[in-house]
């Protein structure tokens, strides 16, 4: 019994090891279910759905897994022949046998190399076209998502979601899941020719397999935790840099850099805490997995050199030099590939956290889509009618009331009221951003839910008072990227809006260049800007929203005179609140709380005298007390 002493305080320290590892599992699982932990989408799932991405290549992934072959059978064949290389020196030693051998092993080295490398080509062009597809279905899906499903999602979110969580899934395809499959058929090629070498040492390494898997189990447990913990904390991060970066003007106009870099670095610091514990929970895990490995190979000399080394036997088996060098090298792969699987695993894990949340975005439903049996519309007229609208952003707070008007193709329809009367809201529905709750919406006498959104909103040109230009030129920020429009046409619809009156001045004319949201132009030059550009689309219907706001004189004179040549191309409907600049309106709605007040053209509202009339002489006497 004392000759076995060792293997026994060997057992007895793994043993104590597997009992601390048990209970802290326990504890933390009490902890989760105390705490409510959230049940997150299972693993078979993400798997089952990240599998239909690799289904197109499903031909070339059977190659790889061929060419898989001729690698594997280095790490099966390359034990036995330098344990038949030692047996051989101790013999009778011929240099012929030597040589051949040597060459044998070099030429199976040099097919594993070549194998591995046309492997690791071919994943790579497979993994960056899976992660392009990802990177199209997510920008595509957000694209889909209606104006509400996108204000209620950070931007920084959706940038992460489509940045960097697609890279670490093309990393599981092109690296993780082809050697996780290599590491499984090493680990049981190795198994059997350890069995077909020496049944007898291959269960004494079986021994520590055991654990080896319950050590795994709870590993995946901590490990999926922290990496959801990574990838929250660097979706927060990319957050807040996306928001504080656009608003940052502001910090600085109100002194509150100092602020802004605490609240920065409180976000950068749990960050860097979910890192150490991720870091902290794999640095456990491979050491214990390196330790059972060590103590295999401990197990192994210890029994191969008890008594003589030659003609040793254990469990009635012959224990000689070349089988200690072989079971060695073999013990030494069956054990790398599973500390390989333990790397592996901690990508696994961190790629599932990202499909994840890949798949929380994608899984969401547009609330705005188009009708099964929806149509085309090649043309409109521009006639548009609300009959009884009631529209609420949340449920039970309606901000537009039994609201019913009818505009005539080609007519300038004008809505005033004060601020969350609605008159935003109508322009909206119209486009259909939202859907209303009750009520219909009828576009050239049909109902706009029968037309695909694609084709109604082709129609419309809107204008706005926030106007976005993207980073580039001014040629590229009004065609938008449409083919087929020449730079005549162009300089037509800048002419046609008086845009050419300061674009001519320009060093590079449509050239010049727009740096991001068009902040080196002025906001009257951005807003004949998207004058031209609503121009040149040659919509049916025009849709202005305070496009005359926080403009100088001068300026506004120059759109004024942009809107009336507007009015000869289709019906306009016009917000605002300057109400001298519409006053030739063919008809003025006034709202209130939701619901239509008064409406008529200019004359008939004043000479009514109602809200419309106060409205007016107060903007009046304002306007004669600015004049002097």
């Amino acid at each position: 019994m004392r000759e076995y002493l060792p293997i026994l305080i060997l057992g007895a320290i793994i043993g104590v090891f597997t009992l601390i590892f048990v209970a802290v599992y326990a504890l933390e699982k009490n902890k989760k279910e105390t705490m409510g932990f959230e049940r997150h989408m299972a693993d078979g799932e993400i798997v089952k759905r990240l599998l239909r991405y690799a289904k197109p290549y499903y031909g070339q992934f059977v190659g790889i897994f061929f060419i898989m072959l001729f690698s594997i059978g280095y790490d099966l064949i390359s034990p036995l022949l330098i344990g038949s290389l030692i047996e051989t020196v101790q013999g009778d030693f011929e240099l012929s046998y030597l040589l051949t051998m040597v060459i044998i092993y070099a030429g199976i080295l040099i097919v594993s190399l070549i194998c591995t490398y046309a492997q690791a080509m071919i994943l790579q062009k497979i993994g960056q076209k899976i992660l392009s597809q990802i990177r199209l279905d997510v920008f595509t899906h957000i694209e889909k998502l209606s104006h509400e499903q996108l204000n209620n999602i950070p931007v920084g979110k959706l940038v992460t979601r489509t940045t960097n969580d697609p890279n670490s899934i093309s990393y599981m395809f092109t690296n993780i899941l082809v050697t996780l499959v290599k590491n499984v058929m090493v680990i049981f090629g190795v198994l059997g020719a350890m069995l077909l070498l020496n049944y007898a040492l291959t269960l004494m390494v079986l021994c520590f397999v055991p654990f080896i898997v319950l050590f795994t189990v709870i590993f995946r447990k901590f490990s999926r935790k922290v990496h959801r913990r990574v990838s929250d904390a660097t979706t927060d991060v990319n957050t807040y840099l996306s928001e504080n970066l656009s608003g940052i003007k502001i910090t600085q106009i109100f002194n509150q850099e100092e602020r802004k870099m605490q609240d920065f670095l409180e976000k950068s610091k749990a960050l860097g805490n979910a890192k150490r514990a991720r870091m902290f929970v794999f640095g456990i895990f491979r050491p214990m997995v390196y330790m059972l490995n060590i103590s295999s190979v401990m197990c192994l000399f210890y029994l191969g050199c008890k008594g003589y080394i030659q003609d040793a036997h254990w469990f009635g088996q012959v224990i000689d030099s070349s089988v200690i060098v072989s079971f060695y090298m073999y013990i030494s792969k069956f054990f790398n590939p599973i500390q390989t699987l333990a790397e592996q695993f901690d990508m696994l894990q961190r790629s599932f956290a990202s499909a994840e949340k890949i798949f929380t975005i994608l899984d969401m439903v547009p609330e705005v889509v188009d009708e099964p049996d929806a149509i085309e519309l090649e043309e409109i007229r521009g006639e548009i009618e609300f009959k009884d609208v009631w529209f609420a952003y949340k449920p039970g707070e309606w901000v537009l009331k039994g609201v019913s008007f009818h505009v005539e193709p080609k007519q300038t329809v004008a809505f005033v009221g004060s601020t969350g009367s609605g008159k935003t809201t109508i322009l909206s529905l119209i486009c259909r951003n939202y859907d209303i709750q009750k009520g219909q919406i009828l576009i050239d006498g049909i109902d706009i839910k029968k037309i695909k959104i694609s084709s109604l909103r082709r129609h419309f040109g809107q204008m706005l008072q926030d106007v976005f230009l993207f980073a580039g030129d001014i040629r590229s920020n009004i065609v938008l990227r449409s083919e087929g429009i020449s730079d005549e046409e162009v300089w037509e619809a800048c002419k046609y809006v008086n845009a050419d009156s300061f674009i001519g001045k320009l060093e590079n004319g449509l050239s010049e260049v727009v740096r991001e949201r068009g902040n080196n132009f002025s906001a009257g030059q951005r807003q004949l800007l998207s004058f031209a550009r609503t121009i040149i689309h040659k919509p049916s219907v025009m849709i202005l929203d305070e496009a005359t706001a926080n403009i100088d004189t001068e300026t506004e004179l120059l759109i004024q005179d942009s809107l009336e040549k507007m009015k000869n191309i289709g019906t306009m409907l016009i917000v605002a609140h300057r109400l001298s600049t519409i006053q030739h309106s063919d008809n003025i709605i006034l709202l209130a709380h939701g619901e239509i007040q008064e409406q008529g053209t200019h004359q008939e509202l004043l000479r009514l005298k109602g809200r419309y009339y106060q409205l007016y002489t107060l903007q009046y006497e304002k306007q004669q007390i600015q004049n002097g």
